[in-house]
């Protein structure tokens, strides 16, 4: 039984949920999506929506039976021992240091449009955003619940602005042809928008605190799943009806729809808001990752030095250091146009979906005996293995990373076997 005060309240916990998917990818994904497929962008966003409520649902019901700071690797250790889970700790730990540089570049690259900076300089301001991410994280300072609350209430605002305020300049010639690039782009479309749909897991370390888990978690999910569908959905419609991510500028659709009414005050106000939700995204990313990193070489599933506490501070500085290491390497490839937004995407992309299709194989087995978790549960696995091979070649990542994991991890656990049974020979 959960130690932890219950104190959320349904409202409070449909925050927490909101808050938790309406992430960086509003900021950039709606305008990559319709550079890709063009109108038919809006059919992805409805079927990834629709694709999203069982894998929340499920999501949410393995909170309520199962509450664990664990997360996805919990369930999946319940469900199907230490080795797999340890598999999908891994997942997301490499989800961060591939994933959290895209956010930064996003934000920089909204205060980059403000003042025409070059390509290498929207990089440099990655770097910076990164920097004070790293830097806030190694002396220990949390971002306080007020900041998160303000977070959330600045990506509604500028999505509810940008929405609201570009109607009138909707032009129905936007929304032909249909599909530009043809109909079969719509499936890597698809693919790329469950970035926005990642989140729902991450409530799951809370649900100790729900005042009543088995009914607040799932009308939470329902009442949030509802809201940001219907947000992402008409953020995709009025991106392509204003076609503000056309000339270039997909990356900053939003920032160019608001500026149709508003001009420059609307846009400085979006890249503020912009940078402040990168900033904050990507602390909250790097501070789980450099977490999960320590808890990982402490249960001697990565090399030692991941678990290396500062002196003082008594922060992760090991699981931070192979963070900053994979970030200088990435930033690296993006400033010298060897690597891109596009090019990075997929791959956290991809172990996020491996991440779900654990998690949801886990919720088959762990709520076999509850009718809406059995349900959502088979539809969440069948929708995630079905779209997993759309994600392309980089669909073999994750699947790379399984063997490698439970491989070295196999071998360890034999080795140590094989040295316990002779000191107990010796003894």
């Amino acid at each position: 039984m959960s130690e932890l005060q219950k104190s959320l309240s349904l409202p409070q916990i449909i925050a927490l949920y909101i808050g938790a998917v309406l992430g960086s990818g509003v900021l950039f994904l709606p305008g990559v999506a319709a550079n890709m497929s063009g109108p038919l962008s809006i059919a992805a966003w409805i079927v990834i929506s629709a694709a999203a409520v069982p894998l929340a649902l499920t999501m949410g019901l393995l909170s309520a039976y199962h509450p664990s700071s664990g997360g996805v690797s919990h369930f999946v250790s319940l469900a199907f021992g230490k080795k797999f889970g340890t598999v999908i700790g891994w997942m997301f730990l490499l989800s961060v240091p591939t994933g959290v540089p895209i956010i930064a570049l996003t934000g920089s690259s909204y205060v980059g449009q403000l003042f025409d900076w070059s390509h290498r300089q929207v990089v440099l301001g990655a770097a910076v955003i990164l920097a004070i991410v790293l830097l806030i994280n190694f002396f220990g300072v949390k971002t306080m619940g007020i900041i998160q609350t303000l977070v959330i209430t600045l990506i509604l605002f500028v999505l509810l602005f940008s929405i609201f305020s570009s109607i009138p300049h909707v032009n129905t010639e936007n929304f032909t042809p249909f599909s530009p690039n043809g109909m079969w782009s719509v499936v890597p479309t698809i693919g790329i928008l469950f970035w926005c749909f990642i989140g729902w897991e991450s409530v799951t370390h809370m649900s100790g605190e729900f005042n009543d888990p088995g009914k607040d978690a799932l009308k939470g999910v329902l009442w949030s799943a509802g809201i940001v569908t219907i947000i992402y959905v008409f953020l995709g419609i009025m991106v392509v009806g204003t076609g503000s991510y056309q000339d270039g500028m997909a990356e900053t659709a939003l920032s160019s729809m608001v500026q149709l009414s508003f001009g420059r005050i609307g846009a400085i106000a979006v890249s503020i808001t912009a940078l402040f939700i990168s900033i904050a995204s990507s602390n909250a990313y790097v501070s789980a990752g450099a977490r999960i990193a320590y808890t990982l070489s402490r249960q001697k599933a990565a090399p030692k030095w991941f678990g290396t506490l500062h002196a003082t501070y008594l922060t992760p500085v090991g699981g931070l250091k192979f963070i900053a290491y994979v970030f200088v390497i990435l930033l690296t490839g993006v400033y010298f146009e060897v690597l891109s937004l596009e090019t990075l995407l997929p791959f956290p992309n991809a172990t996020y979906f491996a991440t779900y299709i654990g998690g949801a194989a886990a919720g088959v087995k762990l709520l076999k005996h509850h009718t809406v978790g059995k349900i959502s549960s088979i539809a969440s696995l069948m929708l995630t293995v079905g779209f997993f091979p759309f994600l392309g070649w980089v669909a073999l990542y994750p699947v790379t990373v399984l063997m490698i994991v439970f491989f070295w991890k196999s071998k360890k656990d034999e080795t140590e076997t094989h040295l316990n049974k002779q000191l107990d020979m010796n003894i």
